[in-house]
C-alpha cells in the first residue's frame, strides 16, 4: 500500500518509520517548498499544480499537520480515501468551530467570545473578565498568534500584535497542569486510548511530556475518555486524534484538539506497546489497532534550537534519541529524547540528568517535583 502524507516534516518522517515494517511505502506532498522528512518520495508543490502527480503515486492519503488548505484535502478526497476526513481538518483549523463542537458534545471549555475588531476585543475582555487569552481564530500554533490581556485597555495593542481579522477570546483558566489524551480509531470504529500525559510548556513550546500522567484519579480518566470517544464517533474519525486539556479544581477543561499524531505522544515510540505512529498507519490502512498500554513510566524531552551533547546523551543507558535531521535554529524542534524508568522517582532523576546535556532546556518541573 502506498500512503500519501500531506506535509513533509518530522511527524511524517516518524509515520513512515513506523509504516515501513508493515510493508507500506510513502509519498509526501510538500506545499512549503522546504521539506524536511528526509525519507520516502517527496512531491514538492508550493503552487499546488502537481496534485494529479501526487495522486497517481498513492492509494490513500493522511496528513501530518493540520495547517494546510482544506480545499486541497477535499479535492484529494474526491479521488482517494483521506483519513482523517477533511471535516476533521476544517474543524481543527477554526477555533470557533472547534469550541462550538465541544459545547455540542458536552465537553467543558473556557468561557469564550469572538472578536473581529480592537473594540470588540476590549468588549469581550470586559465581559469575560481579565485576564483573557486572545488567539487568532485560524492558524497559530506553539504559542504563535496569541496574547494575554491583563486589562481591557490592552486590547488595541493585542489586536495589532496578533494581526488577525478574527480572534477567539477565552477567559483565563486557573489550572494546575496541562494534560493530553491521545487515541486512535480504526475504520471499523474500534478505539484504543493511550494513558494521558502531563505536559510542561516553556515560551509556548512543549518541552516535557510525562506518561502516564501521575496522580490522575479514575474519575478524571473516565471523564477524559468519555470526551474523546464522543469526538471520535461524532467525526467518524479514522486515525490518531489528540485532545489537549487543562486540569482544574472543578475538573477537566478542553483547550483544543489536533487531528494527527502529536508531539505529546512521542513517548509512545518506546513507552507504549504500539506507538501512536504505528496505530495511525494501522488505522488509515484498515488494519487492526495495536495495544496502547504503557510499558512503564516515561518522559519525552523535546530538543529545541540546539542539538546539545548528543554523544553524552547516547551514552546514557536509559535514553532513546530521535533526531529529525534539521539544522539548528532558535525555537526549532530538532528532535526528542524518550526516557523510560521503573518508577517516577527514578524517572525524575534520569530526566534531569539527561537535560543537563541539552542547552536551553528549562528545569524539569511538574507535579512529580512539587512539594
Amino acid at each position: 500500500m502506498r500512503i500519501g502524507v500531506l506535509g513533509a516534516g518530522q511527524l511524517g518522517r516518524m509515520l513512515a518509520l513506523a509504516g515501513y515494517p508493515l510493508a507500506k511505502s510513502f509519498v509526501f506532498y510538500d506545499m512549503s517548498g522546504n521539506p524536511s522528512a528526509g525519507i520516502g518520495d517527496v512531491v514538492v508543490d508550493p503552487l499546488n499544480n502537481r496534485i494529479e502527480d501526487f495522486l497517481s503515486q498513492v492509494d490513500r492519503v493522511t496528513y501530518e499537520f493540520e495547517h494546510l488548505p482544506v480545499a486541497i484535502a477535499e479535492t484529494i478526497a474526491q479521488h482517494k480515501p483521506v483519513h482523517p476526513s477533511p471535516r476533521s481538518l476544517q474543524i481543527c483549523q477554526n477555533r470557533e468551530a472547534e469550541k462550538t463542537l465541544f459545547g455540542q458534545l458536552g465537553i467543558p471549555t473556557p468561557q469564550w467570545q469572538i472578536a473581529d475588531s480592537a473594540e470588540s476585543l476590549q468588549q469581550a475582555a470586559e465581559a469575560l473578565g481579565c485576564p483573557v487569552v486572545a488567539k487568532s481564530n485560524t492558524e497559530g500554533y506553539d504559542g504563535k498568534g496569541q496574547a494575554v490581556l491583563r486589562s481591557p485597555e490592552e486590547a488595541a495593542a493585542a489586536w495589532e500584535a496578533i494581526g488577525h481579522p478574527r480572534l477567539m477570546v477565552e477567559k483565563f483558566v486557573d489550572f494546575s497542569r496541562e494534560i493530553s489524551m491521545i487515541a486512535a480509531r480504526g475504520q471499523d470504529g474500534h478505539i484504543v486510548i493511550y494513558p494521558m500525559a502531563e505536559n510542561v510548556h516553556h515560551d509556548g513550546i512543549l518541552r516535557y511530556s510525562v506518561a502516564p500522567a501521575p496522580g490522575l484519579s479514575e474519575a478524571t480518566r473516565v471523564e477524559a475518555e468519555k470526551h474523546m470517544r464522543a469526538l471520535l464517533n461524532e467525526l467518524d474519525y479514522v486515525g490518531v486524534l489528540t485532545l489537549e486539556l487543562f486540569a482544574t479544581r472543578d475538573g477537566l477543561v478542553a483547550n483544543e484538539m489536533a487531528p494527527r499524531v502529536h508531539n505529546s505522544g512521542h513517548w509512545t515510540i518506546e513507552g507504549a506497546h504500539t506507538s501512536q505512529f504505528e496505530n495511525h498507519i494501522r488505522a488509515v490502512s484498515g488494519l487492526p489497532l495495536g495495544n496502547a498500554e504503557a510499558r512503564g513510566v516515561s518522559c519525552m524531552i523535546n530538543i529545541i534550537g540546539q542539538h546539545g551533547d548528543t554523544k553524552r546523551i547516547l551514552e546514557l543507558p536509559y535514553t532513546h534519541l530521535h533526531l529529525y535531521d534539521k539544522a539548528e535554529r532558535p525555537g526549532r524542534k530538532l528532535g526528542h529524547v524518550n526516557i523510560l524508568a521503573d518508577n517516577y522517582e527514578e524517572l525524575v532523576w534520569r530526566v534531569r540528568n539527561c537535560a543537563e546535556f541539552l542547552p536551553g532546556s528549562p528545569e524539569f518541573s511538574c507535579s512529580l517535583t512539587e512539594g
